[in-house]
């Protein structure tokens, strides 16, 4: 399956938690020229990221997990409020909830998440903690469409940096930031370019094609 590219601004809602550091980047690279954030979401009503999205003029809302009755009833909520905004692609940015089938149904092939570790390796929360306490001198970041797994979805994008004595989780985060802040914006580029390829021959493997005409 080819994505087909559009001929406007991708419009996107961004799910966020804390400080949106990976909304910002999408802010100040793709907002207003590939793509159109027109919605903020957050799980916690003091997320920074909020502040972030309203400064822009973006609307935004609370979907806070203990104010539905399960997990299923705040993604239905959540999911009716990003379809109404009209958004095409939902992106994950720092957003620390699973999103189960009642949202992801809502928006087949078009929700992608960024992960501070090169997946398979670590996934699900603390990947940098886990990294660590395994010994690896390789960290990375992924950038994948998500599924009804925990971070077990195609992968788009990936990209490492080695710290042979990282002094702990802030530094490996520190140096994950930059990746993350590039490749993000560049996962939603290719998204509304049409230019990422479902292998026919392998349904998890995601490749960089031309868009289709």
């Amino acid at each position: 399956m080819v994505l087909r590219a559009l001929t406007e601004p991708l419009p996107i809602a961004v799910l966020v938690s804390g400080t949106g550091t990976n909304l910002q980047a999408l802010l100040d690279t793709v907002h207003g020229r590939e793509a159109e954030v027109v919605a903020v979401a957050s799980s916690a009503a003091g997320a920074p990221a909020l502040q972030r999205a309203s400064s822009r003029g973006i609307a935004t809302a609370v979907f806070a997990r203990g104010e539905y009755p399960d997990r299923a009833a705040r993604d239905l909520a959540l999911a009716d409020w990003v379809a109404g905004s009209g958004a095409r692609l939902v992106v994950l940015a720092g957003y620390m909830e699973l999103l189960g089938e009642v949202f992801l149904e809502r928006f087949p092939g078009a929700v992608v998440n960024v992960h501070p570790s090169l997946l398979p390796a670590f996934p699900g929360l603390h990947a940098v903690e886990q990294a660590l306490a395994y010994g690896v001198k390789v960290f990375g970041v992924t950038v994948h469409f998500v599924d009804a797994g925990v971070d077990t979805g195609p992968v788009i994008l990936q990209r490492s940096v080695e710290l042979a004595r990282p002094g702990g989780p802030e530094e490996v985060l520190a140096a994950l930031r930059p990746l993350e802040h590039t490749l993000l914006p560049e996962a939603v580029r290719l998204f509304a370019a049409g230019a990422l390829v479902h292998d026919p021959l392998n349904p998890r493997r995601i490749v960089i094609g031309p868009p289709e005409g």
